[in-house]
């Protein structure tokens, strides 16, 4: 009960940018936290504390954004840092510059963060040439000719057309050019959507 929990929790960590979320909710409860407490520990109150009240609450929307809907983590991350840069000025140095630390820190890692980025780097590379394996170079004289022959022609007649008896012009997508890069895997959207 108890592993299983835990690989759960685990599941759920990884699948999303747990530690930017992480940080940015810390920051933005340091950032809020810090204009309530006593005059003598703030440096400038500035309008009674409301910008920095509304930005701790922000940053902590985005934390819980980015845990929550891992699809908006580069909007959240760069909104994190913006907010966290600019607490600095509006907020008590950005609550003793803690809080803007820690929020640069969280944007940056959420943008950053990739999905099932650690399974692709631990899955086996696809090898650059074919001819070639982890012990050097194969050999391609033993066995068949990997090379096929010439295509076998079609036959015609299912080709025509039942009015007209005309033979339809056979319809082939164009091959690809021999150096063309492979396709993208469906999580290398660079706008961070997932399927």
């Amino acid at each position: 009960m108890l592993l299983s929990r835990r690989r759960r929790w685990r599941r759920w960590r990884l699948s999303r940018p747990f530690w930017g979320g992480l940080f940015a909710i810390l920051a933005g409860a340091w950032i809020c936290v810090l204009p309530l407490a006593p005059l003598k520990v703030m440096l400038q109150q500035g309008v009674a504390g409301i910008p920095s009240v509304l930005m701790g609450i922000v940053m902590v929307v985005l934390g819980l954004t980015a845990w929550f809907s891992p699809s908006q983590r580069a909007l959240s991350g760069v909104l994190t840092t913006l907010i966290a840069t600019a607490a600095l000025v509006l907020s008590n140095l950005g609550g003793f510059l803690i809080g803007t630390l820690l929020g640069i820190l969280g944007g940056g890692l959420m943008f950053a963060w990739q999905p099932y980025a650690a399974q692709r780097a631990a899955g086996a590379a696809p090898a650059a040439d074919p001819d070639r394996t982890a012990d050097g170079p194969t050999d391609r004289t033993a066995g068949p000719d990997p090379t096929p022959g010439p295509a076998p022609t079609p036959d015609r007649t299912a080709d025509r057309t039942p009015v007209t008896g005309m033979v339809r012009a056979p319809v082939t997508a164009p091959a690809p050019p021999r150096n063309a890069p492979p396709p993208p895997t469906p999580h290398s959207d660079p706008q961070g959507a997932q399927p």
